[in-house]
């Protein structure tokens, strides 16, 4: 079974975000976060074949939060999710092996981050 953890601290961007995946795999796990806090306690339940971070999000932001993942898990592929379209923001990301991806979120660009990484 494959798992994908979503982390927005938006209900409605995790719901948006999380209906595109079922769209494209409706036989995958969704786990939600609501900051990263939360998300790194959700490891523990289901290690996640991939994640989608938003980067603007009170506490720790989705950058740190990437950095944690790729501590944890080296592999995973981190997409990070933000209407912050700056070249800073996305070299940061890609720096960090995280596939940049602006808002708004669509199907087709969820179907690219998948296929980048191999799902």
């Amino acid at each position: 079974m494959t798992t994908v953890l979503v982390v927005d601290d938006s209900r409605l961007a995790r719901e948006m975000v999380s209906g595109a995946i079922a769209a494209l795999h409706p036989d995958w796990t969704i786990v939600t976060a609501v900051d990263g806090d939360d998300a790194l306690n959700r490891l523990a339940e289901a290690a996640p074949a991939a994640a989608l971070v938003d980067f603007n999000m009170p506490g720790m932001d989705g950058l740190t939060l990437a950095g944690h993942l790729r501590e944890r898990m080296p592999q995973l592929p981190v997409g990070i999710l933000t209407a912050n379209v700056q070249d800073a923001l996305r070299r940061k990301a890609e720096e960090l092996g995280c596939r940049f991806i602006p808002k708004p979120v669509t199907v087709d660009k969820i179907r690219t981050f998948f296929t980048g990484a191999g799902l």
